[in-house]
């Protein structure tokens, strides 16, 4: 019978080379802007899950988290997908506020979502440390390129002007998701990495038993 190697947070299989040697766990926090129905939700759950499934708009925010394994640590990935609705702009702040990671995102079938994406990337330049956010622009629904009204070299270019990352994403198909999440990960560790003191270690609160607990304090104060 093969060998069973142990998994880490989440459930998600250790690298064989990874069981002998002692596993950091460093919390990165990610954030996903951009204006309602660009896809941000549908991204997230193909970066967490592998998987595509039509959602609502976001109200408010939500909260998924991803492991990722790298050669000499493992990223925690706590993600925050927030609402693109102009009635929540106000409260995004809270979200993005010590972000290590924000994912700029567009529809590349919708020109004006191009436009808002800018306006979103000048309120972040506003409010972060430069070097200490990676802001990666994403332009998503490449499955729809016959449709498209930005292209690539468009998005391209203002990557380039803004010191910024840029991949085209389908969240449907899955294209570049796994790609996009690599790079992330060992861009922020490189950026980030524990030897600069950004990133924080996580560790598992264990589980405990209250009712044994009980049972075991009711002996306890026997006689």
């Amino acid at each position: 019978m093969g060998e069973t190697l142990p998994r880490g947070p989440g459930g998600a299989q250790l690298p064989r080379d990874a069981v002998s040697r002692p596993v950091r766990v460093l919390r990165v926090k990610m954030v996903l802007l951009g204006s309602s129905g660009v896809g941000k939700s549908s991204l997230a759950l193909r970066l967490v899950k592998s998987e595509f499934r039509s959602t609502s708009p976001t109200v408010g925010s939500a909260y998924l988290t991803h492991v990722v394994h790298l050669s000499n640590a493992t990223l925690r990935f706590e993600i925050w997908d927030t609402a693109g609705q102009e009635k929540y702009h106000s409260i995004t702040p809270l979200y993005y506020r010590g972000a290590h990671v924000a994912l700029l995102v567009y529809d590349i079938t919708k020109r004006e979502t191009f436009i808002r994406a800018q306006v979103w990337l000048r309120e972040l330049e506003r409010h972060y440390i430069p070097g200490s956010t990676i802001i990666w622009l994403v332009g998503n629904k490449g499955d729809l390129a016959q449709q498209r009204q930005v292209s690539p070299q468009e998005g391209q270019s203002l990557a380039d002007d803004r010191g910024l990352s840029f991949t085209e994403t389908s969240a449907l198909t899955g294209n570049q998701i796994n790609e996009l999440l690599l790079s992330v990960a060992h861009r922020v560790y490189d950026c980030n990495g524990a030897q600069q003191g950004s990133l924080t270690e996580w560790e598992e609160t264990p589980l405990v038993d209250l009712h044994h607990r009980h049972t075991a304090n009711s002996f306890a104060s026997c006689c």
